[in-house]
């Protein structure tokens, strides 16, 4: 199949997906599936093979994302049952004023995004922007839309995450001066794509009533409220073991020291752990038993049922865009281009990450194929093309990613919504990180 018809198949069954789901109100699993098949079709593919390329996709996402939701959510139900996040969320609203809720929100998601991946701050964190956002009498969205955008900014712009330290390596960078400019366009960035953006596009948002998860975590008793220090240190305790792997990987030598980094640094141990520390200091402090902790931590696990599913349909589409071509052509069209190499790297990751959904794969896969263009002398420096590449990772936040969906399901957002918000804030960020990058380069 020539490259302008494999095209104008992704092009067209992104655009299915959108119209199908917003327009026509249909299933979304089962629209994800059902284009995923299709494409293979249409690219010459077997219908089984459309199939096991969306179970292999999904498969993929969700044995990275599922138990993650899981237990995070578990850890926000723990946290909020005993109060911790309201208390949390008093602290936050008297400190900055309910007026400035989004600002704080952005706050915490910075601090919490630096170590951990997106989509584990985000469930981490979720239900405190609920609470907070009750607390203050704002809308939901103004207090989660800024956490995402600043989770989102530091994922893409900071290391240590897997994927920049991938470019760094690739381009030969340098880690301090991509820490420091990072930090540079980090704030700016989710300034913007967080507490401005959200000030500004919220109050023309009519959201109709509470998402499913939302609504697990609002209606909570306030009395007894636990100290500030120990609520605190229970939501941020999966951070602290994940950058205490961290460290202990660089710091320690030997078997020991890689054992212990391995396992305080592995995201699902760490929020096992930081649910178990929350049982028995909160739970134990507000009188719950063993019987009590045990049918929270059982019941609030139904209502991320469809939001798991729904991660796992997003991954599987994207996987067989990938398979079916799409992802290869969009990548040789991009090199083909006569443009400058810091809108190559940009446009190159953009459109992986658009393909793939992925702002990881966007990012390792445009790092990976420009390194060798990049390593002649004059062409860009390697901080501003790390910059570069990540600001294309995050472009678009299109429907192939699985966390378009998370996000959707957590804000119980319309599709139009989502694209709205979250796929705006993603740009926002994209764009600037880009600026910033030419504007490092001169």
């Amino acid at each position: 199949m020539s490259a302008p018809l494999v095209v104008a198949v992704g092009a067209l069954a992104i655009l299915a997906v959108i119209v199908l789901i917003a327009r026509f109100r249909l299933e979304p699993i089962m629209v994800l599936f059902g284009v995923a098949v299709l494409v293979a079709v249409a690219t010459g593919r077997m219908p089984s093979a459309g199939v096991a390329s969306f179970e292999a996709g999904a498969g993929h996402a969700l044995g990275h994302i599922a138990f993650v939701i899981a237990f995070g959510t578990m850890l926000g139900r723990i946290v909020s049952e005993t109060g911790a996040a309201e208390r949390i969320a008093r602290t936050l609203v008297a400190r900055f004023g309910p007026r400035n809720i989004h600002w704080a929100m952005m706050t915490v998601g910075l601090a919490v995004g630096l170590p951990v991946f997106f989509d584990v701050g985000f469930v981490l964190l979720a239900p405190l922007a609920f609470v907070a956002a009750r607390a203050a009498g704002r809308p939901i969205l103004l207090a989660a839309l800024p956490l995402a955008a600043s989770l989102s900014a530091a994922h893409a712009l900071m290391p240590p995450h897997p994927a920049i330290m991938l470019a760094i390596q690739a381009y030969g960078a340098s880690v301090p001066r991509m820490v420091l400019l990072g930090a540079m366009v980090m704030v700016p960035a989710a300034i913007v794509a967080g507490p401005l953006f959200a000030a500004l596009v919220v109050p023309r948002l009519h959201v109709t009533g509470v998402s499913t998860l939302e609504a697990q975590f609002l209606e909570r008793a306030t009395d007894r409220l636990p100290p500030f220090g120990l609520s605190l240190l229970a939501v941020l305790m999966p951070v602290l073991l994940i950058l205490g792997g961290m460290l202990a990987a660089r710091l320690l030598p030997g078997a020991g020291g890689r054992w212990l980094a391995d396992f305080a640094g592995s995201t699902d141990i760490a929020l096992v752990l930081s649910t178990l520390f929350a049982c028995v200091a909160l739970g134990t402090a507000r009188g719950m038993g063993g019987r009590d902790l045990a049918r929270h931590l059982h019941d609030c696990l139904a209502p991320i049922a469809f939001v798991v599913l729904l991660v796992g349909a997003g991954g599987g589409f994207g996987r067989a865009l990938i398979d079916s071509g799409i992802s290869g052509v969009l990548t040789a069209l991009a090199l083909r281009m006569h443009m400058p190499v810091l809108l190559l790297a940009w446009g190159l990751a953009a459109i992986i990450r658009l393909a793939t959904g992925s702002a990881t794969v966007a990012m390792s896969t445009a790092a990976g194929i420009l390194a060798p263009l990049a390593h002649q002398a004059g062409l860009a420096a390697p901080e501003a093309l790390v910059l570069a590449t990540g600001a294309g990772s995050v472009a678009f936040g299109p429907v192939t990613d699985p966390v378009f969906w998370q996000v959707k399901e957590y804000l119980g957002l319309s599709v139009g919504q989502t694209l709205l918000t979250w796929s705006c804030i993603e740009t926002l960020i994209s764009l600037m990180a880009l600026a910033a990058a030419m504007i490092c380069n001169i």
